[in-house]
């Protein structure tokens, strides 16, 4: 079986190669950073193939590639050189990020689902969304829009394949230290939280200290009220 990872040269992306290679999966890298992608599939023994996930000719020559694989990580994101309010974000900032954040998802899905379903086997898709994808926080430019669209793609995505051998996985992290972001848990805790949530068949997986904010803020919408900022619930 091979699993395919996109944005898979650094951060989430290169946790879940790691971990993957060490359960003896095969693997098909691709990444924009040619050069560290180079890098860490001759490390992990995996085949690279440069992409740009916006690009929907990229990620179909990406599933050609790609015949046996079962394993979907849409992981590629990015941040965006903005983070105010939106009315601060430049126009080609909200083109960029939602172009690689909701359009490489989307075109993942379209490149690998109709293969996934015409091989009739057991399959699982992982979509690597965020905690701004539940919760809205101040600041944060198009990102945080960006993921609110992609966790309603996973589950949209969820539903629609809901009768058939695959399966998916959204990916809902808080801070991770990666190229987004300087601090936050190790990438390598949230690759194998991810993995363990797909062998267990669960849909989302965030931290349990989050679950409470994201529930108040959509019950403060629901309610009318005005939003606040969410925090976590520390022990």
């Amino acid at each position: 079986m091979t699993a395919v990872i996109t944005g898979a040269a650094g951060g989430i992306g290169l946790a879940l190669a790691e971990a993957l290679h060490a359960r003896g999966e095969q693997l098909l890298l691709t990444d924009i950073d040619d050069t560290a992608l180079a890098e860490v599939a001759a490390r992990l023994g995996a085949t690279a193939v440069p992409a740009d996930v916006a690009d929907p000719g990229a990620m179909a020559a990406l599933a050609e590639r790609a015949p046996e694989a079962r394993l979907v990580c849409l992981n590629a994101g990015i941040l965006g050189q903005s983070l105010g309010a939106p009315w601060e974000v430049p126009a080609e900032d909200w083109d960029r990020v939602f172009a690689v954040n909701v359009a490489g998802v989307v075109n993942g899905l379209r490149a690998f689902v109709p293969r996934l379903l015409a091989a009739g086997e057991p399959a699982r898709v992982l979509i690597t969304a965020s905690l701004a994808g539940l919760a809205v926080f101040p600041g944060g430019g198009a990102y945080g829009p960006a993921k609110h669209a992609v966790t309603a793609l996973a589950t949209h995505a969820a539903m629609a394949l809901a009768d058939t051998p695959v399966r998916v996985t959204m990916l809902c992290p808080a801070l991770v230290a990666t190229g987004i972001s300087a601090e936050g848990v190790p990438p390598s805790e949230v690759a194998a939280e991810a993995l363990r949530a797909m062998d267990e068949g669960r849909f989302t997986v965030t931290p349990p200290e989050w679950h409470g904010a994201v529930v108040r803020q959509a019950g403060q919408r629901v309610a009318g009220e005005v939003p606040g900022v969410p925090g976590p619930v520390l022990d």
